[in-house]
């Protein structure tokens, strides 16, 4: 997406999702039923936050959400200041708001993992996952009998994890780290064994055991998410994930930092 474009926002009967950016610098996705708007995440500044929306054709009067998955700050950066401003309301775990960095806000719902609720035509499964969070959480939205499964921060795929999002018609996957990269890079030694621990963060060889635990059959688009900024490149991760996908790399996407994701529609 070139950097100014702006992309309107779909209002057909189907799944949408889009991200306004993904890495250690700011995190934000944008999931649509064509009604509902939901925003998982604000990792960017709230003045920051407002520029990538609008890029999406979105204003933050129009959102009817903002989920938090969990209290680390290139996720949580700019929500509370976007809850406030907007009159957004907060939906999140108990575990993340005690975090105490948010600040008031004019809503907060309380998420029980493992227990589904909706948001107007949105249902909305939260996911405990391994990380080094208070109470931290990953979503799968349902909507149109199609479903979107988001899955970042994750220190490794467990049975739970992998049992809890079979059958997704897309995946958000954190591609965090390619192993050799970690090793090698100018992270200090206590940092390489947080990122690359079973608390941390997700290397590319894991994604591709996952999803090749998931099966693709289904998946229309998987979207690699989180990347490291020095422990990866994009084509490391196409390299990796590409033996899975039998020649078709058209369903594999990138989840940019700096320009984050257009628009994707779930058919």
């Amino acid at each position: 997406m070139p950097d100014g474009a702006t992309h309107a926002l779909p209002r057909g009967r189907a799944l949408h999702f889009a991200s306004l950016g993904s890495g250690s610098k700011g995190n934000a996705t944008l999931v649509s039923d064509g009604e509902t708007h939901i925003l998982v995440d604000c990792g960017f500044g709230m003045r920051e936050a407002e520029r990538r929306l609008a890029r999406l054709g979105v204003h933050p009067r129009q959102l009817d959400a903002l989920l938090i998955t969990h209290e680390h700050g290139d996720h949580i950066s700019g929500a509370g200041a976007l809850a406030r401003r907007h009159g957004v309301p907060i939906y999140l775990t108990p575990g993340s708001w005690l975090s105490r960095r948010l600040g008031e806000v004019p809503q907060h719902h309380w998420i029980t993992p493992q227990a589904r609720f909706a948001i107007k035509g949105l249902e909305i499964d939260p996911v405990t996952v391994p990380h080094d969070a208070r109470e931290p959480v990953q979503f799968r939205f349902h909507a149109h009998d199609r479903c979107l499964g988001l899955l970042t921060d994750l220190g490794h795929p467990t049975g739970h994890v992998t049992e809890a999002f079979q059958g997704c018609d897309a995946l958000i996957l954190e591609c965090n780290h390619d192993r050799r990269m970690l090793a090698e890079g100018p992270y200090p030694p206590r940092l390489k064994r947080r990122v690359g621990g079973n608390w941390g963060h997700l290397a590319n060889s894991q994604a591709y055991d996952l999803l090749q635990r998931l099966g693709l059959d289904r998946l229309q688009r998987i979207v690699c998410s989180h990347l490291s900024e020095h422990n990866n490149r994009p084509e490391l991760v196409r390299e990796t994930l590409a033996p899975l996908l039998d020649g078709d790399e058209t369903r594999l996407l990138v989840a940019a930092q700096d320009l984050g994701l257009d628009w994707q529609t779930i058919g």
